[in-house]
């Protein structure tokens, strides 16, 4: 009930506030403008920004979004210092990250462990055929025996069914056999009944899920983790499925980040990969000190994108690709990011460049060979593969329009054979395969390229990186990102210009940029709509979000179109309005701050007592939580809209014996209940979805 009267009130709002913001982006104009701007104006500015507006608008350009605490820190810092500290993120203390961070040891793990630890599908069909050996840690032994037990049973199923006729068939054929008078079961109703195997029947009755998940959370929290790496298949799955919320929630009490990342082993090792690295970057973006460096990582992460679901091994290179090489590097050299995106086993799997062989290479002729002697050739080569020459052409460095051709794309995917990942179910590093490279000179772009091994890879990215074409995209892209979906075409040249002399320098193109006059117009003040990312993130932070649990965050951005690194194409997510504006969009961005709000996400809790917000000693008014929520201000047609549709929700959902309570609240529980309504309903406004 309550989740569909957020649904209404979520295309009420949306109705009443979100058109205009629809029709603007449509239209691509600003809205109206308040004659002279402050902090607690509607969205844009007409003059020259005032120094708390261009407090904001740099949070909202280079953080998650606007809090409280940064934006005092900001005012205390002065802008280009605060800017300078968040370009050394080294120097600046996050240990609240770091004790969150340190519910997931096995993320800092070097690939080869992870994988060991945590399982994929193909390590348990290895191990299951015999390719491999179940590691003697006890408690991993009972991991692979449940999984390889699990891979065993399924292949049994498949081999039944292949073996089966169709159900149709039997039925048909048990009918003519029985006759018409016949009173005896049908054979496909007896498997599907359970009453083939009553004895396996009653065995599965015989302890009811309810008790042994009592007795289970009756046991220490070591004991807990033993009882459950204990369980077979036939014990477990009903014990998993009869947990409750609050079960599920006690199971894991008094238990070590170690002991808790077992049980999710146990359930599901790749699921609790991916589980992991959503969760720490999603907290990461929220609660870091370092926010620079998280919006960089993420615009790096999107511009070199790698898909999650690629195969088996990608999850597992993923923690390694965004912990080794894209966040270290975010604020750092371009070239040095391009060599190690390209040496990364994440591209090299993604963009299949691992199987990728010359085919004049020694590979290949070996293979000649032995096909001309009649013998039998192995792991035959798959040939050339131009995906990853390709995208680094493209998307990586020169741009579509960057001055290449098919012949160069060919040429250069010649340049990178041999560039692979050395054993990628084991978690193998980088190789290069000499045997694999396609010997002679290559010419890409006009340039030369002689037969030099591994370094050709080399020369050519570092020719790449010093493009003028790449130069002029990478600026265009941070401009884009940070500046305006379309950004004067004066300022990206000046960017250009600074990443040429600076030979790809990251800090120094961004000062550029936000030292520019086109950064700090008017015309550019909450001109970006969120992404679905930025939106969430933002609403979190903005609601001082205590967040224990980051699933309904994750399953947020799938419901918004945005799963973290599941984006199947390697262009990325795109980050211009036009892609996210939409009526749908808008009611589910709404649906979302509403259950933000009002605590209906599990492991998401906020707080809207008085007491508990800075700057507030009394009664929280609608103003004060525009202030603290939306800095930059809303027009006054959103105040009227959400204070019209709060009073609404409020009759429509609670008894009228409490109405008169919730008119004038007598307790801070009451305060805290209507605030929870109007703090939804702001978060859900158009303003708060622009940046």
């Amino acid at each position: 009930m309550q989740q569909k009267l957020r649904h209404f009130v979520a295309l009420a709002v949306c109705a009443a506030i979100a058109n205009p913001m629809l029709i603007a982006e449509r239209a691509r104009e600003p809205a109206a403008e308040p004659a002279t701007p402050n902090l607690n104006s509607p969205a844009r500015a007409t003059t020259a920004l005032t120094p708390d507006q261009r407090i904001v608008h740099l949070l909202s350009r280079f953080t998650f979004g606007p809090t409280p605490a940064e934006i005092a820190n900001a005012r205390r810092l002065g802008v280009d210092r605060w800017f300078d500290e968040q370009l050394h993120p080294e120097r600046i203390a996050d240990s609240q990250l770091e004790a969150r961070l340190a519910d997931f040891p096995a993320l800092r793990l070097p690939v080869a462990q992870l994988m060991e630890r945590f399982p994929s599908g193909a390590a348990i069909r290895q191990t299951a055929d015999g390719r491999r050996a179940i590691p003697n840690d006890p408690e991993l032994a009972a991991i692979y025996t449940r999984h390889i037990h699990l891979y065993e049973e399924k292949q049994e199923k498949k081999a039944e069914a292949k073996a089966s006729p169709p159900a149709a068939e039997m039925a048909s054929n048990n009918k003519k056999t029985a006759g018409s008078g016949a009173a005896q079961m049908d054979t496909t109703e007896a498997m599907t009944s359970g009453a083939a195997n009553p004895v396996r029947t009653r065995s599965a009755n015989a302890d009811p899920a309810g008790k042994a998940v009592l007795a289970v959370l009756a046991l220490s929290p070591a004991d807990r983790v033993d009882r459950i790496l204990a369980m077979q298949p036939a014990e477990y799955e009903p014990f998993q499925a009869g947990l409750n919320a609050a079960q599920k929630t006690r199971l894991v009490e008094g238990m070590t980040p170690a002991q808790r990342e077992l049980l999710l082993d146990f359930d599901h090792p790749t699921r609790a990969v991916i589980q992991e690295l959503q969760a720490q970057r999603l907290l990461r973006d929220i609660y870091s000190s370092r926010q620079l460096q998280e919006v960089m990582t993420s615009f790096w992460l999107n511009h070199f994108n790698v898909y999650l679901h690629k195969n088996d091994e990608e999850p597992y290179y993923l923690v390694s690709y965004e912990r080794d090489v894209i966040r270290p590097r975010a604020l750092g050299n371009f070239e040095d990011l391009l060599i190690a995106t390209a040496e990364s086993p994440a591209m090299l799997l993604y963009l299949d460049n691992s199987a990728s062989t010359g085919p004049d290479s020694k590979a290949v002729e070996k293979q000649k060979q032995r096909a001309a002697l009649g013998k039998p050739t192995k792991n035959s080569a798959p040939g050339l593969n131009e995906n990853y020459a390709r995208e680094l052409m493209e998307l990586h460095t020169l741009g579509v329009n960057g001055g290449y051709t098919q012949k160069d794309i060919t040429e250069v995917a010649k340049v990178f054979t041999g560039w692979t990942v050395d054993k990628p179910g084991q978690g193998g590093g980088f190789k290069f395969d000499e045997s694999r490279h396609e010997p002679g000179k290559k010419l890409v772009l006009g340039h030369k390229i002689k037969e030099n091994g591994q370094k050709e890879g080399l020369q050519l990215l570092h020719m790449l990186a010093n493009s003028s074409a790449t130069a002029h995209f990478i600026s265009q892209e941070l401009a884009v990102a940070f500046v305006s979906d379309t950004p004067p075409p004066a300022l990206v040249n000046r960017m250009a210009k600074s990443f040429l002399a600076s030979h790809g320098d990251i800090p120094t193109v961004l000062r550029t940029m936000l030292h520019s006059a086109e950064f700090w117009s008017p015309a550019t003040y909450q001109a970006k709509v969120k992404t679905p990312l930025e939106y969430v993130v933002s609403a979190a932070r903005a609601s001082s979000a205590e967040i224990s649990n980051t699933q309904p965050l994750v399953n947020a951005l799938n419901q918004m179109g945005m799963p973290l690194y599941a984006c199947v194409p390697p262009t990325g997510y795109p980050s211009k309005a036009e892609e996210w504006v939409s009526t749908g969009a808008l009611v589910t961005r709404m649906n979302f701050a509403l259950s933000l709000a009002t605590n209906h996400n599990g492991g998401v809790k906020t707080d809207w007592t008085p007491p508990d917000l800075p700057d507030i000693t009394s009664d929280l008014s609608e103003q004060a939580l525009e202030a603290r929520l939306i800095p930059a201000g809303v027009s006054a047609q959103t105040r009227t809209a959400v204070l019209n549709q709060a009073a609404t929700q409020t009759q429509a959902s609670m008894p009228a014996r409490q109405l008169s309570a919730v008119a004038n609240p007598p307790n801070a529980a009451q305060t805290s209940a209507r605030n929870a309504q109007l703090a939804g309903l702001l978060l859900g406004s158009p303003e708060f979805q622009r940046r």
